[in-house]
C-alpha cells in the first residue's frame, strides 16, 4: 500500500527519519525545505505547550502583588459630538501591556496568538465608566490582537467605538472651550490586585494632534494617573483630559453677520419721512419678524430646557431690543409729530377765541357810556375770560409732553442708535473673548 507525498508515493511501511537538511525515507534522501537548520528546541512554542497548567482565572502574580498594566491610545476619530446629548462619540484603538511569568519561553520571539483565542488567557478587566454606548468592531472579524513575547509580557489591543459623556459649560457658546476626558478603570480587581500605568506618559496618546474636527480645535491634552473610590474599594484609574476650541467663524458667518444686517436694515427707516407711514411700519414688522425667526433657528442645535443663558442668545437678545426699539421709535416719532399738530390747532384755536374776546370787550367798553343800568349780561366777557383761561390752561398742559420739533427724533436717532450698538458690541466680544 503506497501514500502520496509532495516527494511522490511513499509506502506506508517504509520508516522515515528526520535529519537538519535531508528527509530519509526508506533508505533514500530527500531535500527539506521546511526546517532548514532548525532543531526541536529552537522552534516556537505553540499555544498548547503555553496553556498547559495556566488558570485564566487566576490573575498573573497571584499573592505575590498587584499586576502591573501599562496603558496606550490611539484616537483614530471623533465623529461626533453633540451639545445636546453633552457626548462625544470616538474611535480608539486601546492597548494593555502586563507580564504573566507562567507564559515565559525561550528565546527573543513573540508570537502573535489569534484573537479568537482570548478566551484562554487572562485579560484586564478594564471598562470605560463614562461611557453611554460603546461596542467592539467585528469586521471581518473581532478586532483584537494578542501578542505574546518570550519574556511573558502580553500586548492586548482593541479598536472599540464608544459614545462618552462630557459635560459643557455653553455659556460661551459659540465662544467657548469644552474640556472632555476618556477615564479607564477597572471593573473588579482593586488596587491590590491591578495597578494601571501610561507607558510613555503624555505621549501614550497620539492622533489628537493631526485630529480634524467640523467645529473643534484640539487645544491641548494631557494625561493623568488616579484612583476611583467606590463604596467596595479603591480601584485604579487613567484619565485623558482634552481641551477643545470651538471654531467661531461659522457662526459669525450663519447668525452673528446676518443679525447686524438686520439691526442696519431697521435703521434705514430713520431716513423716510415721517408721513410714509406704510414704508416705515414695513421695515419695523419685517426685521422684527426676521430677527425672531433667526433666533428660533439658532437655537435649534442646542438643548432646549437648560440652565445655560448663552452668548450668542445675549448677542441675539441684543439685536432684537434694538430692532423693536428703532420700531418703538418711530412710533414714539409719529406720536409726537400728531400731538404737535394737535397743539398748533388748540393753539390756533385759542388765538382766534382771544381775538374775539378782545373785540367784544372793545365793543362793550364803547357801548357802556349809553347804558343806563348793568344787567346779567355784563358778565359775558367774564364768562369768555374764563373759557379762554381754561383752553390755555389745557394748552400748557399739552406743551409739557410736547415735543417743539418732532422731527428732530429722527435725527438724533440716526446717531444714537449707531453709537450705542457699537459701544455694546465692544463690550460684548471683549467680555466673551478675553474674559
Amino acid at each position: 500500500m503506497l501514500c502520496t507525498s509532495s516527494y511522490g508515493p511513499l509506502p506506508i511501511s517504509c520508516p522515515v527519519s528526520f535529519s537538519s537538511a535531508f528527509i530519509v525515507v526508506s533508505g533514500c534522501m530527500y531535500p527539506s525545505h521546511h526546517w532548514g537548520d532548525w532543531n526541536d528546541s529552537q522552534l516556537l512554542p505553540t499555544i498548547q505547550k503555553l496553556m498547559k497548567g495556566y488558570n485564566r482565572y487566576l490573575r498573573p502574580n497571584f499573592n505575590e502583588g498587584p499586576v502591573e498594566i501599562g496603558m496606550s491610545l490611539d484616537i483614530a476619530s471623533i465623529d461626533a459630538i453633540s451639545e445636546i446629548n453633552m457626548d462625544y462619540t470616538a474611535t480608539i484603538f486601546l492597548r494593555q501591556r502586563w507580564r504573566d511569568s507562567r507564559l515565559v519561553f525561550p528565546g527573543n520571539e513573540s508570537i502573535s496568538v489569534d484573537g479568537r483565542l482570548v478566551s484562554l488567557l487572562w485579560i484586564p478587566d478594564t471598562f470605560i465608566p463614562d461611557s453611554k454606548r460603546s461596542f467592539l468592531h467585528d469586521v471581518t472579524v473581532e478586532n483584537r490582537l494578542i501578542r505574546i513575547f518570550s519574556n511573558g509580557t502580553v500586548l492586548y489591543a482593541l479598536r472599540i467605538t464608544a459614545t462618552i459623556a462630557c459635560n459643557m459649560d455653553l455659556t460661551k457658546y459659540p465662544m467657548d472651550r469644552q474640556v472632555c476626558t476618556l477615564q479607564l478603570e477597572s471593573w473588579g480587581y482593586n488596587l491590590q490586585d491591578v495597578v494601571f500605568y501610561w507607558t510613555r506618559g503624555n505621549d501614550s496618546v497620539r492622533g489628537l494632534d493631526t485630529l480634524r474636527l467640523a467645529q473643534y480645535s484640539v487645544e491641548s491634552y494631557h494625561t493623568t494617573v488616579s484612583e476611583a473610590v467606590y463604596e467596595t474599594g479603591q480601584y485604579p484609574k487613567l484619565v485623558l483630559h482634552f481641551a477643545l476650541r470651538r471654531n467661531v467663524l461659522f457662526f459669525i458667518l450663519e447668525t452673528y453677520v446676518p443679525s447686524i444686517l438686520l439691526v442696519v436694515l431697521s435703521w434705514v427707516s430713520f431716513w423716510i419721512s415721517q408721513s410714509s407711514v406704510p414704508a416705515r411700519t414695513c421695515i419695523g414688522v419685517t426685521t422684527v419678524l426676521t430677527m425672531t425667526t433667526l433666533m428660533m433657528g439658532a437655537r435649534t442645535s442646542l438643548p432646549n430646557a437648560n440652565c445655560f443663558i448663552k452668548a450668542i442668545d445675549v448677542y441675539l437678545g441684543i439685536c432684537f431690543t434694538f430692532i423693536f426699539g428703532a420700531l418703538l421709535e418711530y412710533a414714539c416719532a409719529h406720536f409726537y409729530t400728531m400731538q404737535h399738530q394737535t397743539v398748533d390747532d388748540l393753539r390756533r384755536v385759542s388765538e382766534e377765541n382771544s381775538l374775539e374776546v378782545r373785540s367784544t370787550a372793545e365793543e362793550q367798553t364803547a357801548n357802556s357810556d349809553t347804558r343806563n343800568s348793568a344787567g346779567p349780561k355784563e358778565n359775558v366777557p367774564g364768562q369768555c375770560c374764563g373759557l379762554s383761561s381754561v383752553k390755555n390752561a389745557s394748552l400748557r398742559a399739552a406743551s409739557v409732553f410736547t415735543v417743539e420739533n418732532p422731527h428732530n427724533i429722527d435725527c438724533h436717532a440716526r446717531t444714537v442708535f449707531p453709537m450705542a450698538f457699537l459701544v455694546v458690541n465692544i463690550l460684548y466680544w471683549l467680555y466673551y473673548l478675553f474674559l
